[in-house]
């Protein structure tokens, strides 16, 4: 019986690592085809874009790790079907669900692991990922002297170059516009060419301007004239240092960003969530006390120390129209301030609600990830036994389509639930209600060798179908 678990433990573990590592790489490949045009031609360090990529890998774990169970489960069990070995462990009377626990226990080591990363170390992946994601979208571009543009990233100069050497260094036709102390633009430079390059510690651009001609503008002695003077000064090689400031990374405080759901484990969370309750509840109480001193008909109790004898609402005799209309104005002008009253309080309460929405959605997410790597080991294990096939063909459009049934089901559920459509708990959960009983059908049915996807048992039903309703007619 060792043997036999041993067996499946090795028939699973390579599989399940070779398909987690493709599918990140595949969900790799996609965040850097999406921001593609916001990291190159930025002049990122290589550490920075290994960095980004390190952390988005992280925050892809979420939905790697179900798939690859769900697809390692498919090859092995199907391969084992393929090669008749499954066909041996039931002859030496071992059942196909005995021979599932050493698996099933992996899978709940896989679950309560994928609970864990998904508390603890999850977040801090989301938070320098995204943070670092926001920094580098923000980064200017590193193309700084565009051709045959006046290009004014650099504070306080306007560059033009007409022409660049295929090496990108090497500038021809080169003009300058630097602003002096008024502000204005008081120095020109012309060069006929130029040599572009950083400083070693990448703090300044240097252009190294060869064959050209400066013209400054000054005040002057009297200073009321702000372009009295004018200086020309010709040269063969001078040199105009920039500074890069602009064009270096910044990073911004990672404190703005862990007000973010995806930023939080469960207890934060939890504690998010109780305080916006609290503030809610708390909102309903001052939203009463603001309006009950608008309501003065109904607030007048029946017997009053003030009031001995409440007065009749239909002893009022309202005769004139003008009178009509000063009570209709009255309670016009009355219903607008409540209304102003409790706009803002109204779209407070909204976002408030939404947040909290939110932030449940993300609480249930922690534990939906386990729950997911389980569920889709009970659909991918017995479908791997029944279609009898592994490799990387039939198991991989299997696992696909039930992966899509359960990420549109989990999107859509998602959604409805932040928008108030649904329970945050039924949306988080909604995509595992209806895949379980899946898994336990399909479970049920490869327990019992049923040929579930065997085309000539379908063929001969449609064929006994067709021939009663040829007797019939």
């Amino acid at each position: 019986m060792k043997k036999i678990h041993l067996l499946l433990l090795k028939s699973f573990i390579r599989p399940f690592i070779v398909t987690l590592l493709i599918v990140m790489f595949v969900l790799l490949m996609l965040f850097l085809f999406k921001y593609i045009d916001d990291l190159i031609g930025k002049g990122f360090q290589w550490y920075i874009i290994l960095e980004l990529m390190m952390y988005n890998s992280a925050t892809n774990v979420a939905m790697a790790l179900p798939l690859s169970v769900l697809l390692s489960s498919i090859m092995t069990y199907g391969s084992l079907g393929e090669n008749y070995e499954l066909v041996a462990i039931k002859s030496a009377g071992i059942s196909l669900r005995r021979a599932m626990y050493p698996m099933m226990i992996v899978v709940l080591v896989l679950s309560i692991a994928a609970f864990a990363f998904s508390d603890y170390m999850l977040p801090v992946a989301n938070l320098k990922y995204y943070s670092l994601l926001y920094d580098a979208r923000k980064q200017k571009s590193a193309d700084l002297l565009p051709e045959n543009i006046f290009s004014n990233r650099f504070p306080g100069y306007s560059i033009r170059v007409k022409r660049k050497d295929p090496d990108g260094q090497t500038l021809r036709d080169i003009m300058i516009y630097s602003k002096g102390k008024l502000e204005t633009n008081q120095v020109v430079t012309f060069a006929k060419s130029g040599l572009m390059y950083r400083t070693k510690d990448d703090l300044y651009l240097v252009l190294k301007l060869y064959d050209g001609v400066r013209y400054e503008e000054d005040a002057g002695d009297e200073g009321y004239r702000p372009r009295q003077q004018l200086r020309r000064f010709r040269f063969k090689e001078t040199e105009q240092k920039l500074s890069l400031e602009d064009f270096t990374i910044h990073r911004t405080d990672e404190n703005e960003f862990r007000n973010a759901s995806a930023m939080m484990n469960l207890r934060q969370l939890q504690h998010y969530i109780d305080s916006a309750n609290k503030e809610v509840d708390s909102n309903v109480n001052v939203n009463y006390s603001l309006i009950s001193p608008y309501i003065k008909y109904t607030t007048v109790p029946a017997k009053s120390a003030n009031i001995k004898k409440p007065i009749p609402a239909d002893s009022i005799k309202i005769t004139t129209v003008s009178e009509k209309a000063n009570v209709f104005n009255n309670a016009l002008s009355e219903v607008h301030q409540i209304q102003d009253v409790l706009k803002n309080r109204t779209d407070r309460h909204k976002e408030t609600s939404k947040s909290i929405r939110r932030y449940v959605m993300e609480y249930q997410k922690k534990f939906t990830l386990g729950a997911a790597c389980i569920v889709l080991f009970l659909i991918g294990a017995p479908l791997g036994a029944i279609i009898r096939k592994g490799g990387l063909g039939l198991p991989v459009v299997v696992s696909v389509i039930f992966f899509l049934i359960y990420y549109i089901i989990g999107t859509i559920g998602e959604k409805s639930a932040k928008e108030g459509d649904l329970s945050p708990l039924i949306g988080a959960w909604i995509a595992i209600a209806v895949l379980f009983p899946i898994g336990l059908f399909l479970t049920y049915k490869a327990a019992t060798d049923s040929a579930l996807f065997d085309a000539d048992i379908y063929k001969r039903f449609f064929k006994r179908f067709s021939l009663r309703k040829t007797k019939a007619v």
